[in-house]
Order: structure tokens, then C-alpha cells, then sequence
């Protein structure tokens, strides 16, 4: 039942920045890096990545995780790290030249699983089996829901 809940939130934190794209569109999409360029003359992060979806993450993800019980500190840190995996990614892309909302399989769904399934491994005492299964599970998962989104018109991409 906990890995449930834990994959609730990783889902919650993950699809909020999607969700208000699409309700917002344009609307408070400040992107993180400013529109800054790495030396290699590649965005930093790109203009996906903004300070809206890592607010609607981290409220989202603290609001989903109290309610579920889990706590507000594991949903803040959850909404956090899921972040910091996307954002961490977002770079490793840009500089592999992958472009903006471009997919990287593995890259695009690992870390920001992987960086609050870390953190929980330890506040939640989960075994480092629970950790790659539910990695595992977010990976899959999360390759399903973004067809089923993107088939209702909620993302851009299939991925």
C-alpha cells in the first residue's frame, strides 16, 4: 500500500507541471535558466523547464502526499527531488544535444524517480529492492501515461 501512495506522489509531482501548462498555456512559464546558454552555445536547461512547474510540483506533490499520509515533508521532498531529477536531466540533454521536450529513454524518467526514491529509502526505511522496483514501475508507468496524455490532447509529445 505504501508503494502505492509513493508512486501516487512521484506521478502527482511529475504530471503537475504538464497539467498547468495545459490549463495556464503561456501564462507565469518563466523558464529556471533564464533563457541562459551553456559554453557549448546550448540552452542551459531549455524553455520547458520553468518556476511554474516546479511550484505546481512541489505544491502538488505536498498537498497529495499529506492527504495520502505520507506527510508534508516527504511530499515537499518528493516534489523537490522529482525536480531536481528533471532539471538534472534537462541538462544532461541539452548538452547530449537532445532538444527541448525531446526524448531520451531512460534519461527522461530515471532520475526524477530515482533522486526522491533515494531520499525515502532512508525517512521511509525502504529496502534498496523497493527502491528499483519502484523505479522500475515509474518507468513503465510513466511510458503509458504519457501516451494515454498525449492521446487526450494533455501533451505535446508521446513520451
Amino acid at each position: 500500500m505504501i508503494e502505492a501512495k509513493i508512486l501516487l506522489v512521484l506521478f502527482i509531482a511529475n504530471g503537475a507541471p504538464i497539467i498547468l501548462r495545459t490549463l495556464l498555456d503561456k501564462r507565469f512559464d518563466w523558464p529556471v535558466d533564464g533563457g541562459g546558454v551553456w559554453p557549448d552555445g546550448k540552452p542551459l536547461l531549455g524553455p520547458s523547464k520553468t518556476w511554474r512547474g516546479i511550484a505546481g510540483a512541489l505544491l502538488a506533490s505536498t498537498a497529495a502526499a499529506w492527504v495520502l499520509g505520507l506527510g508534508v515533508r516527504a511530499g515537499l521532498a518528493i516534489g523537490a527531488l522529482a525536480m531536481l531529477g528533471d532539471l538534472f536531466s534537462s541538462l544532461l540533454k541539452r548538452r547530449f544535444g537532445v532538444p527541448p521536450s525531446g526524448m531520451a529513454l531512460g534519461l527522461d524518467q530515471i532520475p526524477e524517480a530515482l533522486f526522491p526514491l533515494l531520499w525515502l529509502k532512508a525517512e521511509l526505511h525502504l529496502g534498496l529492492g523497493d527502491v528499483l522496483r519502484l523505479a522500475a514501475a515509474f518507468f513503465v508507468l510513466e511510458l503509458v501515461i504519457s501516451r494515454v496524455l498525449y492521446w487526450l490532447d494533455i501533451r505535446k509529445q508521446p513520451y
